[in-house]
């Protein structure tokens, strides 16, 4: 363990991440801002624990370090609203496992910055599974390199009015219409107001510099809910072998984090993905914020 600025930390893992351990007592309102920015400039994962954080806190903290929240709309998850706030919200409304994705990259308009407070943890599992989108790539055959970097995913769905209606927040069909258009969505509106959209963009993205490849998408999830959800850009169907392969690097370098009550989690969204193991009981409470970082990054 090792001092930095006003707090503590120690690695989350050999792979991935830093914890910030509140040893001194410490509100996590008093903790260097400057210190908080660098340590998460180098590791992209942080978790704070022992600061005894409420729902305001988290909140005033991720303010002082965010900007451009979201209330995510077009997301494909129902989330429940927090205290009246549009960008606090619980994700806690199935306990089904949820396999390691990049947030909301079936559009273009990302979060670029997560934020995860922990109200209360599940009595048991409902860990929140994390991993480096660079290793990812790295631990990928030069086979599926290859493939990715010559072929885009395309992100299909079928929605029904009031599908649509919940996931874009609106009765407006033109309000819709210009979601996707500035998402680069293609929309079909059907003549019973359902409507199919698709999306198409890189499984493996540049990291900031350039200088690395980052494996990072919603392709795991989207691919265990149907086969139908997404495919290569050319229409070809992603087969069991590639998703087997990709499967195996996932259980492979996946990190667990186990709550405890207050714990904050601050995600860099372009280059970790995360996910969440299953849970079977309704103790587990945890709030998500989405983002972008209120600093040069």
């Amino acid at each position: 363990m090792k001092e930095n600025a006003q707090f503590y930390t120690q690695p989350l893992s050999k792979t991935i991440g830093q914890q910030i351990i509140n040893v001194n007592n410490s509100s996590i309102l008093e903790l260097s801002k400057e210190s908080i920015v660098n340590l998460f400039r180098a590791q992209g994962l942080l978790l704070f624990r022992g600061f005894e954080a409420d729902v305001e806190t988290f909140t005033k903290f991720s303010n002082e370090l965010s900007t451009n929240f979201m209330d995510y709309t077009g997301g494909v998850f129902k989330r429940k609203v927090i205290n009246g706030n549009s960008t606090l919200l619980s994700v806690n409304d199935f306990k089904d496992k949820v396999k390691l994705h990049g947030e909301m990259y079936y559009q273009k308009n990302i979060p670029l910055m997560l934020w995860f407070f922990c109200a209360n943890p599940a009595s048991q599992d409902g860990a929140t599974i994390v991993c480096d989108g660079k290793l990812f790539f790295d631990e990928l055959s030069d086979i599926l390199k290859d493939l990715f970097s010559r072929k885009k995913l395309k992100y299909c769905g079928h929605l029904e009015r009031d599908a649509w209606r919940k996931r874009y927040k609106t009765d407006e069909l033109d309000v819709v219409k210009q979601t996707c258009k500035s998402n680069d969505t293609h929309l079909q509106i059907n003549e019973d107001e359902s409507i199919d959209v698709y999306y198409i963009c890189p499984a493996i993205h540049p990291n900031r510099t350039g200088e690395a490849m980052i494996f990072i998408n919603s392709l795991l999830p989207a691919m265990a809910i149907s086969t139908d959800l997404v495919s290569f850009d050319d229409g070809t169907n992603i087969d069991d072998t590639i998703m087997s392969e990709l499967n195996e690097i996932a259980e492979k370098i996946t990190v667990e984090i186990n709550w405890q009550k207050g714990d904050i989690l601050m995600i860099d969204n372009t280059r970790i993905m995360h996910g969440r193991r299953a849970f079977v009981n309704d103790k587990r409470d945890i709030y998500i914020r989405l983002c972008s970082p209120a600093f040069f990054y």
